[in-house]
């Protein structure tokens, strides 16, 4: 039987050690307990705990008005990024520049701090498989992650980027991130999406199934894909690719890495963590 991530509503801090939390609405499906958990075992910190909260935008601000010293921080997922950073005392320019946190870190005096891990997180995924710098990319959909994606263009791709979209709406917000962040991206038609594919990096952002259709028109020789997907694993455009593959875990483990660090001040292992992830995903698909 697969484990089922632990999911409360609120009422109120316990009593115990260190806190940290993971809040989103749905949230049954997280599988940050699971690699926090995993690094705290790593570091030894047999005191702290790590929990899930169904928590949406209405709830937030009564979430946040209620934890007391015990708490550390807490890992934000959606609808949560953007709807948190009112709420804040200080946000980093990374999580300022695509408007989204992801990680909230409580300070002195209970000083709420705002980053985004994610976007390094990215970096750091594509780094450990030794994509350094591309000379043109491809990302596949808009939205929050897409535009997280561009901005960890910034550090990886040296010329343009060519987002793939479904409408003008999205095509429009695609090219105001870039002029935003920083790159040059061109947009061009979902329907033509089977052409980005031979960039030397495609980042797909696209929910579960989204790029199916796209798994017949993989190149012989493929790039690296970065697929931000992580359950089911894997997707058919990344069961179909030729080349380097990068996970949704690998960003969610990442990206956890830097989160345990900014909570608790010591850097975990990034290893037990995935594997912890691995069968945790095993676990749910059996």
């Amino acid at each position: 039987m697969a484990q089922q991530a632990h999911q409360e509503s609120y009422t109120g801090p316990d009593q115990g050690g260190r806190r940290a939390a993971v809040l989103g609405s749905p949230i049954a499906h997280s599988l940050s307990p699971v690699l926090h958990r995993a690094a705290y075992a790593g570091l030894g910190l047999e005191t702290w705990t790590y929990d899930a909260f169904d928590v949406d935008e209405k709830g937030i601000a009564g979430f946040l008005a209620e934890l007391d010293g015990r708490w550390a921080g807490l890992s934000l997922t959606m609808p949560l990024k953007r709807a948190v950073i009112p709420l804040l005392d200080e946000v980093s320019a990374t999580a300022a520049s695509v408007e989204a946190v992801n990680t909230v870190v409580f300070g002195e005096n209970g000083r709420r701090l705002g980053d985004n891990t994610d976007i390094p997180g990215m970096i750091a995924a594509l780094d450990e498989r030794g994509v350094e710098s591309v000379e043109h990319a491809t990302v596949l959909g808009a939205g929050a992650t897409a535009a997280s994606a561009l901005a960890a263009l910034t550090r990886v791709c040296k010329g343009e980027v060519t987002a793939y979209v479904r409408s003008e709406e999205r095509a429009r917000e695609m090219r105001g991130w870039g002029e935003r962040l920083g790159v040059t991206v061109r947009t061009e038609d979902w329907a033509r999406a089977a052409e980005g594919l031979r960039a030397p990096l495609v980042v797909s952002t696209t929910p579960v199934g989204a790029t199916d259709g796209l798994a017949q028109a993989v190149p012989a020789v493929g790039g690296t894909l970065f697929d931000v997907v992580y359950a089911p694993w894997p997707t058919a455009l990344a069961a179909a690719w030729s080349g380097a593959v990068v996970g949704g875990l690998d960003l969610l483990v990442h990206q956890a890495v830097l989160q345990v660090e900014q909570m608790t001040g010591r850097r975990p292992a990034l290893g037990p963590m995935r594997a912890a992830g691995e069968a945790e995903l095993r676990a749910r698909a059996s």
